[in-house]
């Protein structure tokens, strides 16, 4: 009898902690964007993006639970639509992607409100520097496309302190202030498909 109880508490912690129906989605590169902010001469702002990327998550859309989202994002697909500028960024003055050619962000735990994902704590390494980060959640909701393919939409949004990962480069300003702002708005906005089973 004891035996019995002890293998029924082990399969109710187990279907409690593991989402029963969790599904692996990858991210559609397609139908995501990769965008950032930063301030520029203390007057305005200089958007980004990042055009070659991969990703993947698993969740469940009936619980809403989210689990084990990983991002690679190729470092040298900056693109600020000024070509200089790219070249600059690209360099050992700032992300040095001949160095460090990925930027990383694995998922640690996620938060949630009325069941649904809010936020995400994970783990950013950028230009080698690895720091714990949160990111905002918004779940957009899922639909099968024309294709017969399950899709889900999805937007997270932080701010990151670029000095954190060891962006230091800058230059003062005659006028007071300096080039470069060390905040940076990072906004990621998609989709992404029906894979399988999550593992």
């Amino acid at each position: 009898m004891q035996i019995q109880k002890t293998a029924t508490a082990l399969l109710l912690t187990t279907l409690l902690s593991t989402p029963a129906w969790a599904e692996k989605f990858t991210i559609d590169p397609a139908h995501t964007t990769i965008t950032f902010k930063v301030q520029h001469m203390m007057i305005s702002k200089v958007k980004g993006r990042f055009d070659k990327f991969e990703g993947s998550f698993d969740f469940d859309e009936k619980s809403q639970k989210l689990d084990n989202v990983v991002v690679k994002i190729q470092a040298n697909s900056i693109d600020t639509n000024q070509s200089d500028r790219d070249k600059h960024l690209k360099s050992p003055d700032f992300l040095d992607v001949a160095k460090f050619p990925t930027i990383e962000f694995k998922s640690t735990k996620t938060e949630y409100e009325s069941a649904k994902p809010e936020k995400v704590q994970a783990k950013l390494t950028i230009h080698g520097v690895t720091k714990d980060v949160t990111v905002d959640v918004d779940y957009n909701g899922a639909v099968t496309d024309p294709q017969g393919k399950r899709r889900v939409g999805f937007e997270l949004e932080t701010k990151l302190s670029r000095k954190d990962f060891g962006l230091v480069w800058n230059k003062a300003m005659e006028t007071g202030g300096v080039l470069v702002g060390d905040e940076v708005e990072v906004d990621i906005q998609g989709e992404a498909i029906l894979a399988g089973k999550a593992k």
